[in-house]
């Protein structure tokens, strides 16, 4: 055998002999680090998708531009995304359960506007517990509120007011729309029940409503620091105050 021959066996039984545990040293590094938790010391991103094994969203936090429209079963409906930044929640079925937003700014002028929104929904419909702080440069209201809602599915009831909203204008939108507003089986589509908070002329209050949302309790202590205590009737007239009687 010629002599540059057996030099370039010799160099391919070495060089194989070299690259094969090589090879399978780095394809076991890699499928080590494939099954290994990704670790960040500090991320930029715009918006996270936290999904189940089978895809459907769990949470979505995210900015401005990129923050999620209302989803009902994976399905999205009522409006576009893109003006929701902060985190929305999801039940198992992928449907929109609650979320937690905020925002503020300033403007040219020096005057700002500032919120935050933390609210959970009731299932198959819109928001019931609400923790909600708005402020228009200054002029601050912030409370707990909590609802009943008609148990009337909200995907169903969006398409709905849309079909409506397509209509031309006139008596039958206006008499259809006031329709669609209106109770069901006897029940408001929402009605506030329970209210906690500080009002915009700075007095803390409590009401308690009615299945129709009217007030029928209500007590106050004012900017002044003066307590006071109403009971309603359902037309909203005061039956007794405490204290100074009536």
């Amino acid at each position: 055998m010629d002599r540059s021959i057996r030099r370039e066996l010799t160099w391919l039984r070495v060089h194989a002999g070299i690259s094969t545990p090589l090879l399978i040293v780095v394809t076991l590094a890699a499928f080590r680090q494939e099954t290994q938790k990704a670790r960040f010391t500090e991320m930029d991103v715009e918006r996270i998708n936290v999904v189940e094994p089978d895809g459907k969203l769990r949470m979505v936090i995210s900015n401005r531009p990129r923050s999620i429209g209302p989803i009902y079963k994976g399905q999205p409906f009522g409006y576009a995304g893109g003006g929701r930044p902060g985190i929305i929640f999801f039940n198992d079925e992928g449907t929109e359960n609650g979320g937690l937003t905020f925002g503020g700014s300033r403007t040219p002028d020096g005057t700002f506007t500032a919120s935050h929104h933390l609210s959970f929904d009731q299932f198959d419909q819109d928001q019931i517990m609400v923790l909600n702080y708005t402020d228009n440069n200054g002029q601050r209201r912030v409370g707990l509120s909590f609802a009943e809602r008609a148990n009337v599915n909200i995907f169903d009831l969006v398409r709905e007011r849309d079909s409506i909203m397509k209509l031309p204008d006139g008596p039958a939108k206006t008499a259809a729309l006031e329709k669609w507003r209106g109770p069901r089986n006897g029940v408001p589509l929402s009605a506030e029940r329970v209210y906690l908070g500080r009002e915009m002329d700075r007095a803390a209050v409590l009401r308690l409503k009615d299945p129709q949302g009217r007030d029928r309790i209500r007590m106050t202590v004012d900017s002044t620091g003066t307590p006071r205590l109403e009971f309603l009737d359902e037309n909203g007239k005061v039956m007794q105050r405490f204290p100074n009687g009536g």
